[in-house]
């Protein structure tokens, strides 16, 4: 099987996208078609064997429209024009010059339409009429007139005869075919009455020619293409809106860039950067392709692609994305995804084929699109014999036929989800949330389990300190975190670069250490300062010779909190505790919380023991944990969640968790960065964040009830609509729609099911906006620096800091003191250029003042609270 795209042209509403999707069905080796309205595109998987291309666009110009295989982008984006970017481009282009010409049209016709209705209903409101036109005497000079300016309106919008008569002689009508029926009734009904009219001049019969003089339709036929087009430009103008965050991420590649060719700088266009070209990057660019930094540094704006509100910094080896702005500091990266392949690129790809699909919702209203209007036409014609049946004027029978006509064309119907699903796709790619298909949208509004990997996914991923006890009285915490890093320095265990980094983080240096010497699985030791020291697990200090059993209850516990104690020893005596662990992302506390309050079962899976696997349960708040568990063994739970008829969805990293991702109903891939396009995940995350799945699943609710509003009013639009112009409340109220009333009612629906599904613009997450209060702080959450077994009581410090401009400024502030020993929390207000500093000690305020200098800023004042 192959999927290809084709561009499709002549749809103008539901019906027109419900009769190609059923004819291109019925050929043999088609196995799915989707057809977009909103795109005048169509995807179709189908098997090579069977069927070809040219098969296929045979098919959609057998029944009246156009077809093509659509270009398929060039790998790499060689510059030609053709890459995924440049057919979005051009796409836009051609949607604007149709809208451009849509307008010309509608302006000369009502450039016209004005004084064709000032002939036609001018004298009727008292206007001032030339004498040539008023009077039975002149009606015939009158009716020529009113032919003369309807016949250019009607030429102007011959569109509606070409593709809705042809379409209707395809046995296929669309809503052209009914604007086409109505109005060319209308006309030939004028005409019709026009030679009535010359007959009766002919022959004396002067109430012939009064009774045809006032039932010509000529401004009926020329109003009613002209409030169809009116409709359908204001239409096509609020439809460009759903595109408006496909745009913005379009805009934000720039158009050169510069790279080194032979040891010079060379700008050329973005385009022809290849894999393995070194980039330059300064201040105030935007990054044009994928890479890894292979020089300098820089701050690197990515919200654009990520959410991510600050800036991150990027050194060497550290990778950066194609779209994102470089705020500060310049550097040089080597490209590594180009083209089509960039970040970006997958990011719109993603987005547009997403607005391409079809949600379960719109196959109803795509079944109903294929009958509605040859049912219309039958309730036209059978309106218009009734009514003569019971004995109404022939005038007032085609009236009420043609009323009906024109107002049930179906395109609210076909809009309704489209335009819906398209607004909340872009909507979701503007916060980082990437999903692939219609159907994924809605279906994760049912949702009703949360089943979450833990490592990666809950926790960071990385082990890193949790605790830090000191147990010697003659060290002091800095001497003592000095220590334990000369120690694991040495060490190319994971759990000794966790202290190696804290130690780092905290501004210690470690001491010297000599004669380094390792035990595997047991632990290290070397010579500090002329002393002996040690450092492992509680094993490793019995078979020294140490006395651990004062601290052997205290590891314990920390084991149970799921931790790693490792324990260190100075000249024979217990010099402290560090314990490390994967540790809880405050973001996964919020989900987890936001989850409950949803009414969602949240399920965590992991290959941990049972001990570790209960601590973080207990710590995150989820009711149930499944504990060594090997990825090929966590798609078995999904099935044994469904076995219990609960909708699934799956959140882990999108690799080793690929069976259960594709076996879960909604398949969620967290922090998937720069690698985007998952296979096994109907949802992409760009952050490591799993509030992004609130967001996903309050959108897809948000995008629901906006789809379901639509298609009632949509629906209760027709329900009532035919009925009243059939003439239904003509015996009762002598009430009866005219055509150009009813022409005007059908714009207006259109219009007001895109302008309501547009509303889906302004979403926002409510929850995650008023920022719901994380639990209170663990262990596991935030490292603590203890100087007892009991802690200590905190302090707080006010420092007044200039120099502060931007939440730049305020981010690099704030992680400056927290790198200050003895400091647990620091919050930092950019208006009032206060930073309020909680310390488990008393710090001095030299060293708080010192690290706001390090950091580039000015601090002012230093007092305790």
């Amino acid at each position: 099987m192959t999927t290809e795209k084709f561009r499709v042209t002549g749809m103008t509403c539901a019906a027109c996208q419900a009769n190609v999707t059923r004819r291109v069905q019925k050929l043999s080796g088609v196995q799915e078609v989707d057809v977009s309205l909103l795109k005048n595109q169509m995807q179709v998987t189908f098997d090579e064997s069977a069927v070809a291309e040219g098969d296929i666009c045979a098919a959609v110009t057998e029944i009246g429209y156009g077809a093509e295989p659509a270009e398929a982008p060039a790998p790499g984006g060689d510059g030609s024009g053709r890459d995924f970017q440049s057919q979005w481009k051009k796409r836009q282009q051609d949607a604007e010059e149709e809208q451009a010409a849509m307008k010309k049209r509608l302006t000369l016709s009502v450039i016209l339409l004005v004084p064709l209705m000032y002939v036609a209903m001018g004298a009727m409101m008292g206007l001032p009429v030339p004498s040539f036109l008023i009077g039975m005497e002149n009606a015939l000079v009158s009716a020529m007139t009113q032919l003369l300016i309807t016949l250019p309106i009607l030429v102007l919008n011959r569109k509606f005869y070409t593709g809705g008569l042809r379409s209707l002689w395809k046995r296929s009508p669309n809503m052209d075919s009914l604007v086409a029926v109505g109005s060319g009734a209308s006309l030939l009904y004028g005409i019709f009455a026009l030679y009535r009219m010359a007959w009766g001049f002919g022959h004396g019969d002067m109430a012939l020619v009064h009774q045809y003089a006032h039932d010509l339709y000529f401004e009926s036929s020329a109003m009613i293409v002209t409030l169809v087009t009116v409709g359908k430009y204001l239409e096509s103008r609020s439809k460009a809106k759903t595109s408006g965050a496909l745009d913005k991420l379009v805009d934000l590649a720039p158009k050169t860039a510069t790279v080194l060719r032979e040891g010079a700088e060379t700008v050329i266009p973005a385009q022809q950067v290849q894999a393995g070209d070194i980039v330059v990057i300064r201040p105030g660019e935007s990054l044009p392709v994928d890479g890894v930094v292979t020089e300098g540094h820089g701050y690197v704006d990515q919200s654009a692609i990520t959410g991510e509100s600050l800036p991150v910094e990027r050194g060497p080896g550290d990778p950066v994305l194609s779209a994102t702005i470089n705020k500060n500091g310049s550097f040089h990266f080597r490209a590594s995804k180009v083209g089509d392949d960039t970040t970006l690129a997958q990011i719109i790809r993603l987005v547009d084929e997403a607005g391409s699909t079809k949600a379960p919702i719109a196959r109803l209203a795509d079944k109903i699109s294929g009958v509605f209007v040859p049912i219309v036409m039958v309730i036209a014609l059978v309106t218009a014999i009734v009514w003569l049946i019971a004995g109404q004027t022939f005038e007032f029978s085609l009236s009420c036929a043609i009323a009906v006509l024109v107002i049930s064309c179906p395109c609210a119907l076909g809009l309704a989800t489209p335009v819906a699903i398209m607004v909340g796709t872009g909507k979701a790619a503007e916060y980082g949330i990437l999903v692939k298909s219609a159907e994924s949208l809605e279906n994760l509004h049912r949702v009703d389990t949360i089943v979450l990997d833990k490592t990666g996914t809950l926790t960071s991923g990385k082990p890193a300190v949790t605790d830090v006890q000191v147990l010697d009285d003659t060290l002091s915490p800095a001497s003592f975190l000095a220590l334990a890093a000369a120690l694991e320095t040495g060490s190319e265990h994971p759990l000794a670069q966790a202290v190696t980094e804290y130690a780092k983080s905290q501004g210690i240096t470690p001491y010297k250490a000599e004669d380094f010497s390792a035990t595997a699985g047991r632990g290290v030791q070397a010579e500090i300062q002329g002393e002996l020291c040690l450092a492992g697990n509680l094993a490793f200090l019995r078979e020294q010779g140490i006395e651990a059993d004062s601290a052997a209850a205290q590891g314990e516990a920390l084991a149970r909190q799921g931790k790693t104690p490792l324990f260190f020893v100075k000249a024979g005596k217990l010099a402290g505790v560090i314990a490390v662990a994967d540790s809880l992302r405050e973001s996964s506390l919020r989900a987890v919380e936001r989850f409950h309050k949803m009414g969602l079962r949240v399920v965590m899976l992991t290959g941990d023991n049972k001990a570790t696997a209960q601590a973080i349960r207990q710590q995150a708040g989820i009711e149930e944990a499944v504990s060594d568990v090997l990825p090929a063994e966590k798609e078995a739970v999904i099935r044994r969640l469904q076995g219990e008829n609960r909708r699934v969805a799956m959140v882990g990293d999108g690799i080793n968790d690929a069976p259960a991702l594709t076996r879960a109903d909604i398949g969620i891939a967290i922090g998937a960065g720069t690698d985007i396009a998952i296979d096994s995940a109907d949802v992409v995350l760009m952050k490591n964040s799993l509030e992004d799945v609130c967001t996903a699943i309050e959108l897809s609710k948000s995008v629901i009830r906006n789809i379901r509003m639509n298609l009632f009013w949509a629906f209760f639009y027709n329900v009532l609509g035919i009925p009243v112009a059939a003439g239904l409340l003509w015996p009762l109220f002598a009430i009866k729609l005219s055509p150009m009333l009813g022409s005007a009612a059908m714009s207006l629906s259109s219009v007001c099911v895109v302008a309501n599904a547009l509303r889906l613009r302004f979403f926002k997450d409510k929850a995650r906006t008023l920022e719901i209060p994380p639990k209170t702080a663990s262990p596991m959450e935030t490292p603590i620096l203890n100087t007892t077994m009991e802690g200590a009581n905190t302090m707080k410090k006010i420092l007044t800091v200039e120099g502060m401009m931007c939440a730049h400024c305020q981010s690099h502030v704030q992680k400056a003191l927290e790198g200050v020993v003895g400091v647990t929390a620091v919050n930092v207000d950019l208006e009032a250029k206060k930073a309020t500093v909680e310390m488990a000690e008393n710090v001095a305020d030299e060293l708080l003042t010192a690290a706001v200098k390090d950091a580039g800023y000015e601090p002012v004042d230093c007092k305790a609270v």
